[in-house]
C-alpha cells in the first residue's frame, strides 16, 4: 500500500536530472534525499501500518513522520516547488499510519504549507492536481482506516462470543457431571447408611462404589476443563441402571444403543444423565421407563409430577445442546402423573 506510490518520486528525481539550475553537488545531495526519503517513508509506513508495529517505530509513528518532513523541508531548500511532490507520501503517510487526533493536524499542515508555497512561488497553475491527489488520498485513507477499524471490532467481537460460548459450554458440562455424580453419591451414602447396621457387608459395597465414583467424577471433571468430556450412551444407561436402583426405582432400560443412529449418541447421551438425575432427585417415584430411537430419548417415571415445572440450569443445559444438534425437546409434568422429556433430533 505504501511502496506502490512510489513511481511518482519519479518526478521529481527526472526534473533535478533535466534542471539545468542545479549544479551537480546539488543534484547529488537532492537525489540522495529523495532516496532516503523513499527508504524512511517505506520502512514507516511498514512498521506504523495499522498501529499492528508501532512500537519497533524509532521514535514513534509521529516522530518518524517529522523526520519524512525534515527531508521534505530539506529538497525543497535544494530544488524548491519540485520537492512539493513529495507531500503527497506526507499525506499518505499521516492518514495511514499517524494516530487519528495527530493525522489530522498533520494534513492540515501540508495542506496549508503546500498552498502558501504555491501561493508565494506562484505555482498554482503547475501544482493545482497536486491538491486534488492529497485530497483523495485523504478520502481513501480515512475509509480504509474505519474500516479497518470495524475489522478489528468484528474480531473482538468474535473472540468475546467464543470466550462466553466455551465459558457456557464448560459451566454446563460441569453441571451435568457434577449434579449426576453427586447426586448418586448421596444417594448411596444415605443407603451406606441405612444398611451399616443390618447388613455391613453391603454396606461395605455401597461405600466402596461411593469411592469409585468419586474418583470417575474427579476425572471426568479434568477431562471437561480440558475439553476432553465425551458422554457415551451405553455408559449413561449402565450409570443411569445404577443410579435408579441405588435410589429404590425401578428401571425399564433398553439393552443396547443399537437402535441410535451413532451421530446422535452424544447428545443423547448428556439428556439421559440430567434426565435421570432429576428422577432420582427431584421425581419421588417408583419406575423410570427409557425409550431410544434412531433420533430420538423419552424418560418417563411415575412420580409426583409438578404443575408447574421449573426449569434449572440442568433442565437448561439440554435445552441448549438439544437446540445446538438441530432438535427439539419436550417436558411434561403432571401432578400425582410424573414427568415425561422427549428429546428428537
Amino acid at each position: 500500500m505504501g511502496a506502490v506510490w512510489l513511481f511518482f518520486l519519479g518526478f521529481p528525481i527526472i526534473a533535478v536530472l533535466d534542471g539545468d539550475d542545479y549544479s551537480p553537488p546539488v543534484q547529488v545531495a537532492a537525489l540522495a534525499l529523495i532516496v532516503a526519503f523513499a527508504v524512511a517513508y517505506v520502512f514507516g509506513f511498514v512498521r506504523g501500518w495499522g498501529g499492528v508495529t508501532r512500537r519497533w517505530l524509532p521514535g514513534g509513528p509521529v516522530g518518524w513522520f517529522l523526520l519524512l518532513a525534515a527531508i521534505v523541508v530539506a529538497t525543497a531548500a535544494l530544488i524548491g516547488d519540485e520537492a512539493l511532490g513529495m507531500a503527497p507520501f506526507l499525506v499518505a503517510y499521516a492518514v495511514f499510519v499517524l494516530p487519528r487526533r495527530a493525522a489530522v493536524v498533520a494534513v492540515a499542515a501540508i495542506f496549508t504549507v503546500a498552498a502558501v508555497a504555491a501561493s508565494v512561488g506562484g505555482w498554482w497553475s503547475d501544482l493545482w492536481f497536486l491538491f486534488g491527489v492529497m485530497a483523495l488520498l485523504v478520502v481513501v485513507g480515512t475509509i480504509v482506516r474505519g474500516l479497518e477499524v470495524a475489522e478489528e471490532t468484528h474480531r473482538a467481537l468474535e473472540r468475546d462470543h467464543e470466550l462466553v460460548t466455551e465459558r457456557e459450554r464448560m459451566a454446563r458440562d460441569v453441571h451435568d457431571v457434577l449434579g449426576h455424580s453427586l447426586t448418586v453419591v448421596s444417594v448411596k451414602a444415605e443407603l451406606a447408611g441405612r444398611l451399616v447396621d443390618v447388613d455391613p457387608a453391603r454396606a461395605k459395597e455401597e461405600i466402596a462404589d461411593i469411592q469409585r465414583l468419586a474418583r470417575t467424577s474427579l476425572g471426568e471433571i479434568r477431562a471437561t476443563v480440558a475439553g476432553l468430556r465425551v458422554a457415551r450412551l451405553d455408559e449413561e444407561l449402565a450409570t443411569a441402571a445404577d443410579a435408579l436402583a441405588g435410589a429404590g426405582v425401578e428401571a425399564v432400560l433398553p439393552d443396547d444403543v443399537a437402535a441410535v443412529d451413532p451421530r446422535h449418541r452424544l447428545v443423547l447421551a448428556w439428556v439421559l444423565r440430567e434426565a435421570v438425575t432429576n428422577v432420582v432427585r427431584h421425581s419421588a417415584a417408583t419406575r423410570c421407563t427409557v425409550t431410544l430411537g434412531p433420533d430420538r430419548l423419552r424418560v418417563e417415571d411415575d412420580g409426583r409430577g409438578s404443575a408447574q415445572l421449573r426449569e434449572g440450569n440442568g433442565l437448561r443445559g439440554i435445552r441448549e445442546r438439544v437446540a445446538a444438534a438441530g432438535g427439539a425437546i419436550e417436558v411434561e409434568s403432571v401432578p400425582g402423573s410424573g414427568t415425561r422429556v422427549e428429546v428428537r433430533l
